[in-house]
Order: C-alpha cells, then sequence, then structure tokens
C-alpha cells in the first residue's frame, strides 16, 4: 500500500519530468503506478483514466486525484495533487520571473520548437496504448471515430 509521501514523491516526479500537459503524463503514470509500484492493475488504470477524463477539470490534476482517492483516500488525493501539481507551478513561477530575458533569444525559440514534436509523440503514445488494451482493431476503430 502507498503511503502519503511515496504518494507525493511519485506525483512529484511525474509532474516533474513531463513536457506537455496532462496527457503527456499517461505513460510515465502507467510505468511508474502500474509497472513499477504495481498499486494499481493495467484496467483499473484505464477506469481512473476514462473517469478523469470524464471531470471537468484540468486532466492532470483529475488524474492525480483519482489515483490519490483510490489508494489512500482523501489524503492521498491531497498528496498526490500536490505532488503533481508543485514542479510546473514553480516552473511557471521561474519563467514568468526570468523570461523577459529569454524571450528574443535564438536559442531558446529553438529549443522549444525542438520540443513540440516530442511532445506530440508522448500524447500519441497512450491513445495507441489504450487502443490496443480496449480491443480496438481495424476492424472496429471506426465506432470511436464516428462518435
Amino acid at each position: 500500500m502507498a503511503g502519503y509521501f511515496e504518494l507525493f514523491w511519485s506525483f512529484f516526479k511525474i509532474g516533474s519530468f513531463t513536457l506537455g500537459g496532462g496527457f503527456a503524463m499517461i505513460p510515465l503514470m502507467e510505468k511508474e503506478l502500474v509497472l513499477r509500484k504495481q498499486w494499481l492493475s493495467k484496467e483499473e488504470f484505464l477506469d481512473l483514466l476514462s473517469v478523469s477524463q470524464a471531470m471537468p477539470g484540468v486532466f492532470a490534476v483529475n488524474m492525480a486525484t483519482s489515483i490519490g482517492y483510490r489508494l489512500r483516500g482523501k489524503r492521498g488525493a491531497i498528496m498526490s495533487v500536490l505532488g503533481n501539481i508543485l514542479m510546473p507551478i514553480l516552473t511557471i513561477l521561474f519563467l514568468a520571473i526570468f523570461i523577459r530575458y529569454f524571450r528574443d533569444n535564438a536559442v531558446v525559440e529553438s529549443i522549444f520548437k525542438g520540443i513540440r514534436p516530442c511532445v506530440v509523440a508522448l500524447i500519441a503514445a497512450p491513445v495507441f496504448t489504450m487502443a490496443k488494451n480496449s480491443g480496438l482493431t481495424w476492424q472496429n476503430c471506426w465506432i470511436p471515430l464516428v462518435a
């Protein structure tokens, strides 16, 4: 069973090393929580993923809340969310303070342009994983497309 600090630390790592927002976090969450820690089964993870997408609000926070609550109740949800949002908040604060010094720097601009394809790949990877795990095939892929 996950302890509160363990939940915080796992989500802190996930939030710290993800570029591209909530959907880019899915592969890291699955690797950390399903494969490494084995706190959730793949089916439970997919169920929480579906519920988190349906809830209003920020996906990453919804996912952290759902998983934390599933594992340790209200306090687990709070620790998961705090861990998940702490590094992005600090990063945004840092960027907001220092962006004026780097705004017109060609190297920084090139770095951000180079990160874009990586973010697309991080978002596309869980789509294919979820499709495979849910039994989506070439014969029935038209169903979600129509929906």
